[in-house]
């Protein structure tokens, strides 16, 4: 593997850019919080409650030795869609009135139902990254030292983080009425789930032989249980 492979994805330059140009945003959306309207201040304070539970993840993560990283075109075409879906486009709709054209209406009772709906996320969002501890990463990486996580919600969950996202990109068009910074997310997470998790797996069974086998065998992928879940199935 090279140098350059071997680096964790949360130490780069775009990593450290991206982080910036957030917070700008953020900041300008916040001064428009009168004009985008309550739901979107839910989606706001999600985002930020987002950050406060990764970042100490990332800082102490950056540390890693990766051995293995799967970086290829694929990969960085889904993780630039979820970024510009779930990050740059709400923000830039809610910063500036550029998407305007493209808002819909809904029924405060829809919005409701995108607010509550952070409860779980923010829950299974939190409890996934403090259960992985230093083997989370945002890419498709193994570290050295990479353990098989089998406590926590792992014990009855594989992919509990997906689920979490899951359920933040069916509530983003309810907190954000807009076809572009709303309702986008929702097909580009189906692609990220739909490509990305089988060879994630493959790396884990490639990895953990017949340990990944086994927990397999007793963990659903968003759901508890061994019932196959959405997806397509190694």
């Amino acid at each position: 593997m090279s140098k350059a492979n071997r680096r964790s994805m949360m130490t780069s330059l775009p990593a450290m850019a991206t982080a910036i140009a957030a917070l700008a945003l953020l900041l300008l959306a916040l001064l428009r919080r009168q004009d985008n309207g309550w739901g979107a201040l839910i989606w706001l304070g999600a985002f930020v409650a987002t950050i406060a539970i990764r970042l100490p993840h990332s800082l102490r993560n950056r540390a890693n030795v990766v051995v293995d990283a799967r970086k290829d075109v694929t990969e960085k075409l889904l993780l630039t869609a979820m970024f510009l879906a779930m990050m740059l486009l709400p923000l830039l709709h809610l910063a500036t009135p550029l998407f305007a054209f493209a808002d819909y209406r809904l029924p405060d009772w829809a919005t409701g139902v995108g607010a509550a709906l952070q409860i779980p996320f923010l829950w299974l969002f939190w409890r996934s990254h403090a259960d992985l501890g230093r083997n989370w990463s945002p890419g498709l990486e193994v570290r050295d030292g990479h353990a098989l996580v089998t406590n926590g919600i792992y014990g009855r969950i594989r992919h509990p983080m997906y689920a979490a996202i899951w359920i933040s990109a069916l509530a983003q068009p309810l907190l954000i009425h807009n076809w572009i910074a709303g309702a986008l997310v929702v097909p580009a997470f189906a692609a990220m789930w739909f490509l990305r998790v089988p060879q994630e797996e493959r790396m884990m069974a490639s990895r953990f032989g017949a340990e990944w086998d086994a927990y397999c065998g007793r963990t659903g992928r968003l759901w508890p249980g061994s019932a196959p879940m959405i997806g397509p199935q190694l």
